[in-house]
């Protein structure tokens, strides 16, 4: 039998170069992580999502793999690698590889060999053409490249990049790709991962699919059944970056993706946070399909990558960028942010608090980027993305914590301004009670204990000021979460008789002031529904053993 543990789990982004430097080579490794399962366990996270691990160019963050099915050496040995999963194991935690299919590096011996020879077996690998072909895809970074095809004077063709110039698109119609993606995971899966994150899904199943994403959807299928045909529980999850009108092309009957990664629910939370208003979210998670039983929806504030909000209006994302980004270089490819979380929301961590918070109350499986349990900041002196890619700050001392070289790091650390390493670790966060890292940490510990928002009916609780957002899941209202995204106090009229507050950004004074009685319950139901808000306050009730619905 097996379970959705993928569905009530919290996922733990992180990228092994930047965590923690366990040798001394200045980048981050396997053994780093393992170093720090520990903090990773009391903080609540259930799963980790690891950024590629293989050999690559190292051109742009491992995406450009040479060899999937080779531990790269800068993370440590193979050893390590199983030493990880057996002590995540242990802690009751799962792993999941980024699965990078879409395209590889043009150093990739399949490229290699099909650029220089016309009729080698792996020319079919790749998409080639004698002149640019218009099939309807823009490059992913506008900014950066002006066509999806770049001229190659070995191959004597054009060959396609949807992506960067130096990572030629696979061929996903071509069996033996498919064959070669099968034993790729089948490597990884041997050795104890729980599943992928599949980079690029919804380019790789329209491409699979000769442009026509419902035909292409056979891919996914064929993956689902290969994974869990090793593992019963693997699971993969899915970057979907679509209208959610196409969702139920990769969730299928639950035979497709096991999560689909919510950009529209995304995109529309930084609206509504934008606005300070509720109605955004409201809207998005009313446009999102039922997913099947046995698969979901992943939803997260920040990545790796930027802020992208295609999914938005010209106008709705004109007025995201004057709040959030309102320079031209925390800006990016004409369409994204580039910015961590904690700068966007000026360092405020009442602010953050809520963020997290509200992430948490959504329905999904929530995604923390490393780093955000402590509001680490961005370095827009470096360039595109790399800007939200920078070392894990662990302590005020030498490299954050992060390495003991006195040589050169995998990216050079934060050290000014208001996020500078000496000023935002870890280290300090742990010592200090009403720190970002002590919320965030009440935040998902509370959370990993509510499975409700994944196996009860979710309910949106309209309420009666705007800057108010409310979602209640189970019939009887199980579970209810408020979260106030104005600045300024609110209150708000809710039926919550019944419901014992669990988690709060404050004490409220309506419930020191009932102090006294022994059962909650009589206090509940001896209340008005009249409840306030804190500025980016927020509220979480879990009903009472025998308590009455409204």
């Amino acid at each position: 039998m097996t379970t959705n543990w993928h569905l009530t789990t919290i996922i733990y982004q992180i990228d092994p170069s930047l965590f923690l430097d366990s040798d001394g080579d200045g980048c981050g490794d396997l053994g780093g992580i393992i170093e720090k399962l520990d903090y990773l366990q009391a903080l609540g996270v259930g799963t980790l999502w690891l950024t590629p691990i293989y050999e690559a160019c190292w051109r742009d963050a491992g995406y450009d793999v040479t060899d999937h099915r080779a531990l790269d050496r800068r993370f440590g040995r193979e050893t390590q690698l199983l030493e990880l999963v057996h002590e995540a194991k242990r802690r009751g935690m799962r792993i999941i590889l980024e699965l990078v299919m879409q395209h590889v590096c043009d150093q990739h011996p399949w490229f290699v060999a099909a650029r220089n020879d016309r009729s080698s077996p792996y020319r079919d690998y790749f998409i080639w053409s004698d002149t640019p072909v218009d099939d309807g895809n823009q490059p992913i970074f506008p900014s950066v490249e002006d066509s999806i095809w770049q001229w190659d004077d070995q191959a004597g063709q054009y060959y396609r990049h949807l992506f960067y110039r130096y990572q030629p698109d696979l061929n996903l119609r071509n069996r033996h790709v498919i064959r070669e993606i099968e034993r790729i995971m089948s490597r990884w899966l041997a050795l104890g991962i729980d599943g992928f994150r599949l980079d690029a899904a919804s380019h790789m199943v329209e491409q699979a699919g000769r442009g026509r994403e419902g035909e292409g959807v056979w891919l996914l299928q064929r993956l689902h059944r290969w994974i869990t045909r090793i593992n019963p529980e693997g699971v993969l999850m899915g970057e979907v970056d679509v209208e959610p009108e196409r969702f139920p092309h990769y969730l299928g009957d639950g035979q497709r993706m096991s999560l689909v990664l919510d950009f529209w629910l995304n995109n529309h939370l930084f609206l509504a946070m934008a606005r300070q208003h509720a109605e955004p979210l409201y809207r998005a998670i009313e446009q999102r399909p039922p997913a099947p039983e046995n698969a979901g929806y992943a939803v997260w504030l920040r990545n790796h990558d930027e802020l992208d909000l295609e999914r938005l209006s010209e106008q709705e994302r004109a007025e995201v960028m004057r709040v959030f980004a309102p320079e031209a270089n925390m800006r990016v490819y004409e369409r994204g942010i580039r910015r961590r979380l904690a700068p966007m929301l000026q360092g405020n961590i009442d602010h953050q608090a809520l963020a997290v918070a509200l992430l948490l109350s959504l329905p999904g499986t929530p995604i923390l980027r490393y780093g955000d349990e402590i509001g680490m900041g961005d370095d827009l002196n470096l360039p595109e993305r790399l800007s939200v890619r920078t070392p894990m700050q662990w302590t005020q001392g030498g490299n954050a914590g992060f390495s003991s070289t006195t040589g050169e790091l995998a990216a050079p650390l934060i050290d000014q301004g208001p996020f500078a390493h000496w000023i935002i670790n870890v280290a300090a966060q742990l010592q200090a009670k009403e720190s970002l890292y002590a919320r965030v940490n009440a935040l998902l510990r509370v959370r990993a204990g509510l499975p409700e928002i994944a196996n009860q009916p979710m309910r949106l609780v309209r309420v009666d000021h705007p800057a108010v957002f409310a979602i209640a899941y189970g019939e009887q209202v199980n579970v209810l979460m408020v979260a106030n995204l104005g600045g300024t106090r609110a209150k708000v009229t809710l039926a919550h008789q019944g419901l014992k507050p669990i988690m709060a950004d404050a004490e409220y004074a309506e419930y020191a002031e009932y102090a006294e009685y022994a059962e909650y319950a009589e206090y509940a139901e001896s209340r008005h529904a009249s409840q306030e808000l804190n500025p980016y306050g927020y509220r979480w009730f879990k009903r009472v053993q025998g308590g009455s619905d409204q």
